[in-house]
């Protein structure tokens, strides 16, 4: 029964939920913004309506001010006659009144003589221009006064009244208008959004699934997610890492398998040794040939064993940041002296040159299995009577260690390989050497860990030589 995941059952709402919240969020916002732009555009329209109104009515009541202000006397009958001349100038309602309030001249004839205190006209015959209009029902209404000034003093005032739909009508067309065309901006906003969204959510998606896939093991597929924002470069970083774990996963397969294979010989000579000494009725001295014969294959068990977990470690390590500035030589030397024994049994003989040494950044502890994994191969896959020269010397920035023997060399293409794990270029010396073929593995790792590098160049029937850089330190360090 296939087994389906969370992310696999909700695709949508897994990850997809974070960019649909950013869309709804702008559209909310913009929606916030639209709506206050559409009440700013309204008020703006009635104002603008109100200004023009103002100007026009205030312009009448004043124009009828200056004409009743020629009057000698003030007067119901006169003040009809001077607006009477006046048609062009009439508005809904027009009121006269004297300056007690009392009114002269009404066009509804509903105020003559009666007080009309509106607050518009209290305000006129307080020697003030007054102005105010509401807007209800689709329509404008529209309330002018101006006072009526004689030889310098209020003499009453003229009040008009306009009740205005036609510029209503178009007040309300206007803001209809402002209204559609916000709601078009919005429309247009939000299918924009979900445009965006959708088309990052299956970006996103996309790289979610390559993730689904990697996790199952399959490293070959690439992104390739085209553009050039942020989740190009993201998708960019994420088919690097897939190349790099790829690649670790490879040779993780193979050092498993190597090293399965390379356990498996002696564990299986093991077996079969101590199989022959319960199945057949040996003499003692056979049963202790046998024996010997287990503890070299336990002894080279133990040997493999010890150079896999150096070489795990120092692959595991960073960068060392407790380097010490140190000389070379005297670790030459100190490993010269250990493996003196050695040499003598293979009839191989040193030659040092250490005069060139130069300080430099490493840990004495690897800079002491460098040098004894190179000599050690140096001896083991030498000649008899033949040497291993150790030279230490200054090639510019960097100070070298050299390690050349006189053995049967590497032929070109299995130098190309001498570096990898359990790599044997004579299996059938190296096993009977008790080589494991993880000796300058481990060298290279070491080296690279701190700063250096290593070349490697051979002459088969004549010998190879192991070159090892690190940058010099040209430090005053005293030599041990």
């Amino acid at each position: 029964m296939a087994i389906i995941s969370e992310n696999e059952k909700k695709p949508f709402w897994g990850y997809r939920n974070t960019q649909t919240r950013y869309a709804m969020t702008y559209v909310v916002i913009t929606t916030v913004v639209l709506l206050i732009l559409n009440i700013y555009c309204s008020n703006i329209s009635q104002r603008l309506f109100c200004q023009s109104k103002e100007a026009a009515m205030v312009e009448k009541c004043q124009l009828a001010s200056d004409e009743i202000a020629t009057l000698d006397v003030l007067s119901p009958t006169t003040v009809a006659g001077i607006m009477g001349q006046m048609e062009s100038l009439t508005a809904n309602r027009v009121i006269v009144t004297d300056q007690g309030g009392n009114a002269l001249y009404d066009s509804g004839g509903e105020y003559v003589g009666a007080y009309v205190l509106f607050p518009e006209i209290l305000k006129a015959l307080d020697g003030n221009d007054v102005f105010s209009w509401d807007y209800r029902d689709s329509a404008m209404f529209s309330r002018a006064a101006t006072p009526i000034v004689y030889y310098g003093a209020n003499v009453g005032c003229v009040y008009m009244a306009e009740h205005d739909t036609s510029q209503g009508v178009l007040l309300l067309k206007l803001q209809g208008t402002v209204l559609r065309v916000t709601l078009m901006l919005e429309v247009l906003i939000t299918l924009f959004s979900i445009i965006f969204s959708r088309g990052f959510s299956r970006r996103l998606s996309k790289i979610m699934r390559h993730m689904r896939t990697i996790q199952e093991g399959d490293y070959s597929q690439k992104l390739n997610m085209g553009g050039n924002d942020e989740l190009t470069v993201l998708g960019n970083e994420f088919d690097d890492l897939t190349d790099r774990l790829q690649t670790s996963e490879q040779k993780r397969s193979r050092f498993v398998s190597d090293a399965s294979h390379e356990l498996k010989t002696p564990l299986a000579s093991i077996k079969l040794l101590s199989d022959s000494i319960l199945q057949y009725d040996m003499d003692l001295q056979t049963v202790r040939e046998f024996v010997g014969d287990i503890g070299d294959e336990a002894e080279r068990l133990n040997r493999m064993t010890t150079k896999l977990l150096s070489l795990t470690k120092a692959e595991g390590l960073p960068d060392s940041s407790e380097s010490e500035i140190i000389y070379m030589a005297p670790t030459v030397r100190r490993v010269a002296r250990m493996l003196k024994q050695t040499a003598l049994k293979a009839q191989v003989t040193f030659q040092l040159e250490l005069e060139g040494d130069s300080p430099v950044l490493i840990l004495e502890d690897d800079l002491y299995q460098i040098v004894f994994n190179l000599m050690e191969n140096g001896i083991k896959y030498n000649i008899a009577g033949g040497r291993l020269t150790v030279r230490l010397h200054r090639q510019e920035e960097n100070a070298l260690l050299e390690v050349s023997d006189t053995g049967m060399g590497i032929d070109g293409e299995a130098l190309k390989h001498v570096f990898e794990r359990f790599y044997r270029v004579d299996k059938a010396r190296s096993r009977a050497t008790g080589g494991s073929g993880l000796g300058l593995a481990i060298v290279r790792t070491i080296v690279q860990r701190n700063r250096g590098t290593i070349e490697v160049s051979s002459v088969v029937d004549q010998g190879t030589t192991f070159t090892v850089s690190f940058p010099a330190f040209d430090t005053e360090v005293d030599q041990v």
